[in-house]
């Protein structure tokens, strides 16, 4: 088949099982470029054009029309109407004999339990698949544990998204555990787990993950009810870390005692260069670290500008969502006027009504994703769209580079539910 036909060959495979045809479907396939490796986009959330939602049916004539394609190395279908059985026409095309598959987008769709222990079944034998994103879908528990359980014997998988998944503490800690041995993985976030624990046991583990995994680059831990507690945990593990870049722990419980258990190991670790602290609780006297949302007064933003004075590090800063009275404008002002932060890397512009000095909003950021693999394979990194507020520890953040490929050790056994 002729990649450029695609979109024939799809209404051929829709009149062959007797499926509606799916006109976004269509459009899009005679919209795509065809070239050696090229991601088929076919999200849900397009507002700039008329979207019909892929269902298990479309995903059917999709995973046809991908079969023997070897121009097609990523499918994105975030935001549609996938459920397990759709995952089940998808694997497919993860069992072929030289798939050309290397990235699967499938955030926010209907996948539960049964979508996720298929999709890890076939993962335990592909050996191409380099970024899963799974963010979004209620796989809860068991499905996480089939996914873990398959990192032990999956050596390629770089990317795994895993946020909002509805994990509970087991499989959060079982990712904790298979990341001990797993030295291929770049990338995890398993942002926003279902924890009602106060003891702080994830923290602990993926403290200890850290002291012995010399891959991971990149971390989200966001939304896991953190404290400074688990922050001192954490810290431990990250003074024995040498890989780490991005660090996110956005939208914790983390106060001014915790910053500073951060800012100390910030002194040590030259390697972690990005931690997202945007929505917690630190407040005036951890400033010094601060980022937007958090509560911060005149007095603490003060602080902060001050530190930039004589910190030649950190250029990155992030404010929005605080108190910013008059004396903090005019800082921040001179601040940008001066060169010393320059305006596309901070989310606040000066301007000035009747001699007084106001801050407006911009909307830029740092990435929200260190790490990420595009369709054709290579390593990328990439801005999100939305504002995240970070601190880089050692200047402008680079691209990643990708560690060399090592082989995976012995495998831990896991207990599913």
């Amino acid at each position: 088949m002729a990649s450029e036909n695609m979109f024939e060959f799809y209404a051929a495979v829709c009149g062959q099982h007797e499926i509606e045809i799916n006109p976004y479907i269509i459009q899009v396939l005679k919209d795509t470029t065809v070239t050696e490796s090229v991601t088929l986009k076919l999200t849900g959330n397009n507002r700039l054009t008329n979207v019909q939602r892929l269902n298990d049916d479309d995903i059917l004539a999709v995973s046809e029309c991908l079969r023997n394609n070897r121009s097609v190395s990523g499918l994105d279908v975030r935001y549609n109407h996938i459920t397990d059985e759709g995952v089940g026409h998808l694997v497919g095309l993860l069992q072929e004999d030289g798939s050309a598959l290397l990235s699967l987008d499938l955030m926010f769709n209907d996948i539960q339990r049964d979508g996720a222990e298929v999709l890890a079944k076939s993962l335990q034998c592909n050996s191409t698949l380099l970024s899963l994103r799974l963010s979004g879908n209620k796989i809860g528990n068991r499905g996480a544990m089939h996914l873990a359980s398959m990192l032990q014997v999956n050596n390629t998988l770089k990317e795994l998204q895993l946020a909002d998944c509805d994990l509970d503490t087991q499989s959060v800690i079982a990712f904790a555990i298979v990341l001990k041995s797993n030295k291929t993985l770049l990338s995890v976030d398993i942002s926003r787990p279902l924890l009602f624990s106060h003891q702080e046991e994830c923290a602990v583990h993926f403290s200890e993950m850290l002291v012995v995994n010399s891959s991971l680059v990149e971390l989200h831990l966001g939304k896991m009810g953190m404290t400074d507690t688990g922050m001192e945990r954490l810290t431990e593990g990250l003074r024995l870390n040498h890989s780490l870049r991005y660090l996110d722990l956005r939208c914790n419980r983390v106060t001014r005692d915790g910053v500073r258990l951060l800012a100390e190991l910030l002194k040590q670790n030259q390697t972690l260069e990005i931690v997202d602290l945007s929505s917690n609780r630190i407040e005036d006297e951890g400033a010094g670290l601060s980022v937007s949302s958090n509560n911060i007064r005149s007095e603490g933003l003060l602080s902060l500008a001050r530190a930039l004075t004589v910190n030649t590090t950190l250029n990155h800063i992030y404010i929005w969502g605080n108190h910013l009275e008059e004396s903090v404008c005019q800082a921040f002002r001179e601040l940008i006027a001066s060169g010393r932060l320059p305006p596309e890397q901070t989310d606040v512009s000066p301007y000035e009504v009747d001699g007084r000095v106001f801050l407006a909003e911009l909307f830029h950021s740092l990435r929200r994703n260190y790490y990420s693999t595009n369709g054709s394979g290579t390593n990328t990194s990439f801005t999100s769209d939305a504002s995240t507020d970070l601190l880089t520890n050692n200047g402008a953040s680079r691209d990643s580079t990708v560690p060399p490929h090592i082989e995976s050790q012995q495998s831990v056994p896991l207990q599913s539910c």
